[in-house]
């Protein structure tokens, strides 16, 4: 675990050594773990990181929503949208009048949540400020469960639907076309079965199922989940999805093809870890002669470890943002 991070350190200073919160959307951080009794997140590999020291982790789409002790803190997210969905969330869950902190860094846009809660109808104290972040104290108001944050869109002669917070939220990445234009016309046309991995807003899933191969579409993220479902409904498509971090909720399943466009921010921080398990442990997962298949940006440090892993790959397409590579077991 990594050192105490700014907005810890500032609910520890505030809070102090008895601090027992309830945290919502929180980063990793050994100390707020232990200082918590509970927490909700719709990252699965943080649920599964609280739940490691023995305490209740549940989703935003959990049902029913079981209420925990502690005080409600919010870490504003760096998708502002969310944040907003956030607020309006625990306003329907919680009971009214229920005290909620909001935390977060000054990078991070934790300025503009005075001014985002007085638009909400919300009260707003601002309780310390300091490691360049700020703690501000509110209460819950009467909402109605939000559901308005949905976006639906066209691409790719599909239809999209996405959520704040999910990858390439309203658009289709470069990335992305750039690898559906490179395995258009190499993809057998045999039925394949396919794992997309990090499957966002299910873009990748649904034009896979568009052509007839049977799609596994796994995320971290629990509106990316729900995101890729709702896509592969609207377009009259079948695909299971599951929240996974990474390769964690398919035991020993074997595929014949791995597609992914792996993310490497995790809100402000930039890290490699679950792309380098995409790569190293897709052996693992991969039926005899089966293929990766990954975009990346064209700075990122992947050939290394497809090398090491694969033994080779081929690099099927470079717009010098981005290449997509091709390994095969």
């Amino acid at each position: 675990m990594s050192a105490q991070l700014p907005a810890c350190q500032l609910l520890e200073r505030f809070y102090g050594q008895s601090a027992n919160l309830w945290p919502v959307a929180p980063p990793a951080d050994a100390w707020l773990q232990a200082h918590s009794t509970a927490m909700i997140s719709g990252d699965v590999a943080l649920r599964e990181y609280w739940a490691s020291g023995g305490k209740a982790a549940s989703s935003p789409f959990d049902a029913p929503f079981i209420q925990q002790a502690g005080q409600v803190v919010l870490f504003w997210p760096k998708a502002h949208q969310l944040g907003i969905w956030w607020l309006t969330w625990l306003c329907h869950v919680l009971p009214e009048n229920t005290p909620l902190d909001v935390v977060g860094e000054h990078q991070g846009g934790i300025k503009r949540v005075p001014k985002i809660l007085s638009e909400l109808g919300m009260r707003c104290d601002k309780l310390d400020n300091a490691r360049r972040c700020s703690l501000f104290a509110t209460r819950t108001v009467a909402m109605e469960q939000p559901d308005n944050a949905w976006q639906t869109f066209e691409a790719l002669d599909l239809k999209l639907v996405s959520h704040p917070g999910v990858f390439g939220h309203g658009k289709v990445d470069e990335g992305t076309r750039l690898m559906l234009e490179s395995i258009e016309t190499s993809l057998p046309k045999k039925p394949l079965n396919v794992l997309d991995v990090g499957c966002g807003d299910g873009i990748i899933s649904a034009w896979l199922a568009a052509r007839g191969h049977q799609v596994t579409a796994v995320d971290v993220s629990a509106f990316a989940v729900e995101a890729c479902r709702r896509t592969l409904a609207a377009n009259q498509l079948s695909g299971r999805v599951l929240e996974s971090d990474v390769y964690s909720a398919l035991g020993g399943e074997q595929f014949d093809l791995i597609v992914s466009n792996p993310p490497f921010h995790q809100e402000r921080e930039i890290t490699y870890s679950p792309s380098a398990r995409l790569i190293s442990e897709a052996p693992n997962h991969l039926s005899a002669k089966g293929q990766l298949v990954l975009v990346a940006n064209a700075f990122l440090p992947y050939p290394d470890v497809l090398e090491s892993t694969f033994g080779g790959f081929e690099t099927l397409a470079d717009n010098r943002r981005f290449k997509v590579y091709r390994a095969a077991k």
